[in-house]
């Protein structure tokens, strides 16, 4: 009997857990999940600044204008002006400079002219105007950053500005990857007769960086029960083993067979969807595994649908974020058999400016190029009925 997708995902994700949390430089964080929340260690500013170049001045001396105020000194920033200006003073001041007592706005330096101590004013302003207050950015205690936020470099800008050299983010999955089959070799190599190029180690490498992991390459195990086992024994100590190929039930399709000799105790094989039926969920030793199907659309399909929310369980991020949307189908589709179908499509806008989806007209799981160009996977339930262009459908963005 074959599992449906949704009891798959919840068995595959019982067997994770959260990972440990550990210390790393603000400057290694990037792209790291966090692993508490992170609070302000000052205020930001941390008193009133200006935010232009001009003069510090009391509000209520520039009402009538031209006004001609004494200048006293300056306040860069950096530096300050320790006076309190009293009636018909200023201050001259400059981006990010401490407002002086007394003062309770700015002025443009091109709304001036100065000659020796003396500024004219031509221009009013308002109490207020191009004050920067205290806490203006955050307040010392404030949460900056949320547990489970994934670093991005305007995340790190902030986590600096808030006084934390040091951040403390889950641990990365540590993930073996091992391709098997005879047919194929790695790329740059001159494949033989009835051999192809290997795709899948490339695309899961690159896939498990993309989710955060580690990603450990075992090679290619050849279909041969003593090189499998042997090449397997590489994924002790890692978080996930993900294998391509051999899952399903052809005579060379060895995964099962030999790996279940060396203890892997499987949970499932064989869920309703398309593509991606052979799928292998199970535990070798103390790591978990699971079997990808070798075609490469296939492949990649079930790492998107299965491995990627048990990374994200493992880093701290919620395994259910997978966004779903909607969009208007362009064309018709006939009636789904007993097996969820994610199609390869593209999107466009329409002139309603309505999100569109257009499937491929051909689905093979062998064809990568149409996977490279597909902006989405269109979501068919099973059974679901003939659908005609124009209604509405579920998309999974890549």
């Amino acid at each position: 009997m074959m599992l449906s997708v949704e009891e798959a995902l919840e068995r595959i994700l019982a067997g994770f857990t959260q990972l440990s949390p550990e210390t790393v430089s603000l400057h290694d964080a990037l792209g790291r999940v966090l692993a508490k929340d992170i609070k302000a260690r000052l205020t930001q500013p941390p008193t009133d600044v200006s935010a232009m170049d001009g003069y510090a001045v009391r509000s209520a001396d520039i009402a009538t204008i031209p006004a001609q105020l004494t200048v006293l000194g300056e306040s860069p920033a950096g530096g300050s002006y320790d006076q309190c200006l009293k009636v018909g003073e200023a201050v001259r001041i400059f981006t990010g400079g401490p407002v002086p007592q007394g003062a309770d706005c700015i002025v443009i330096q091109e709304n001036t002219q100065q000659q020796g101590d003396q500024v004219t004013v031509n221009q009013s302003e308002s109490a207020g105007r191009y004050i920067r207050p205290a806490g203006l950015d955050f307040k010392e205690g404030q949460v900056g950053l949320e547990k489970g936020t994934i670093l991005t470099a305007r995340d790190l800008a902030l986590a600096a500005a808030m006084n934390h050299p040091w951040l403390e983010v889950y641990r990365k999955p540590r993930v073996a990857i091992l391709a098997t089959g005879n047919e194929i070799v790695l790329p740059g190599e001159t494949p033989g007769p009835n051999q192809i190029i290997s795709s899948n180690t490339t695309a899961l490498m690159s896939f498990v960086r993309e989710c955060g992991g580690e990603p450990i390459s075992l090679g290619i195990a050849p279909d041969d029960g003593e090189a499998l086992s042997t090449m397997a024994r590489g994924a002790e100590g890692a978080d996930l083993l993900l294998t391509t190929g051999g899952a399903s039930v052809g005579d060379h399709d060895l995964v099962r067979s030999v790996l279940g000799k060396q203890g892997l105790e499987i949970d499932f094989w064989r869920i309703a969807m398309r593509p991606g039926k052979p799928l292998i969920f199970g535990k070798l030793g103390n790591t978990p595994m699971i079997g990808l199907p070798g075609n490469p659309v296939s492949t990649l399909v079930c790492a998107y649908i299965f491995a990627r929310p048990a990374l994200w369980k493992m880093t701290g991020q919620d395994p259910y974020s997978q966004r779903r949307e909607r969009a208007i189908l362009a064309n018709d589709l006939g009636e789904n058999d007993k097996r969820q179908d994610y199609l390869r499509a593209q999107l466009t806008t329409n002139d309603k400016g309505q999100l569109l989806a257009t499937p491929f007209s051909r689905q093979d799981s062998a064809m990568l190029n149409l996977l490279r160009k597909a902006d989405c996977l269109l979501i068919r339930a099973p059974f679901a009925p003939a659908i005609k262009k124009d209604c509405e459908v579920e998309i999974i963005r890549l």
